[in-house]
């Protein structure tokens, strides 16, 4: 439910939806998450990691989507839909279900023909969920509801290390903007490009012995 300044208020959410458990910090002003560029770069380094130069170009784009799309759900305030709604921001599109669900359609109606249909049902799937962790692992707003819809509880991992940047660009340029970035750039790009670079090199060398 929005307060008098039309914002989106965490403990009216709550109090709707009253399984909802809400943790962390709800900052004024919206609602939080990762950048957009710490999501397109594990998009990218996945895709770096595992695709084949025989892939096709929407293999790269359908992998950066991936990566940012459960943040579509913030047009739900657009709507009228509150925070804590089960279609509300990291509610159910933020769930392991529903990356299931987007990465078996993804897989089905665009690479079909483009081999095993299993790799990329896996691929785009854990793709979307690695996101949804992601978001798990930030210091601010409400949870992210990984198992919904069977649990409408919204968690967060009990180690967060990264500030929630707010979704608003106005916002986040005006604020801590290099604060977040350095600590996404510690926190998850390191990781995610350290990883991608050993997984790219053993598949490589797979690949060469086949």
């Amino acid at each position: 439910m929005p307060d008098t300044h039309g914002r989106f208020n965490p403990t009216d959410a709550a109090q709707q939806h009253p399984l909802i458990s809400i943790q962390g910090r709800f900052d004024r002003g919206g609602s939080f998450l990762p950048t957009i560029f710490t999501h397109t770069v594990v998009g990218l380094a996945s895709a770096g990691a595992i695709g084949k130069r025989s892939l096709p170009i929407r293999f790269w784009v359908f992998s950066v989507l991936c990566s940012i799309i459960p943040d579509a759900d913030v047009i739900a305030f657009k709507f009228g839909i509150s925070y804590g709604h089960f279609f509300g921001h990291r509610g159910f599109f933020h769930s392991l279900v529903f990356a299931g669900i987007l990465g078996t359609f993804i897989a089905i109606l665009f690479f079909r023909k483009h081999g095993n249909p299993v790799f990329y049902t896996l691929y785009f799937s854990i793709l979307i969920g690695i996101h949804d962790v992601l978001d798990a692992f930030t210091s601010g707003g409400l949870g992210i509801a990984l198992f919904s819809p069977f649990s409408p509880r919204r968690i967060f991992f009990p180690w967060r290390p990264i500030p929630a940047a707010p979704i608003n660009p106005e916002r986040f340029f005006t604020g801590r903007a290099w604060e977040i970035l350095w600590a996404e750039f510690l926190w998850v790009w390191i990781p995610v490009l350290v990883i991608a670079v050993v997984l790219r090199v053993l598949l490589n060398r797979s690949r060469n012995k086949s």
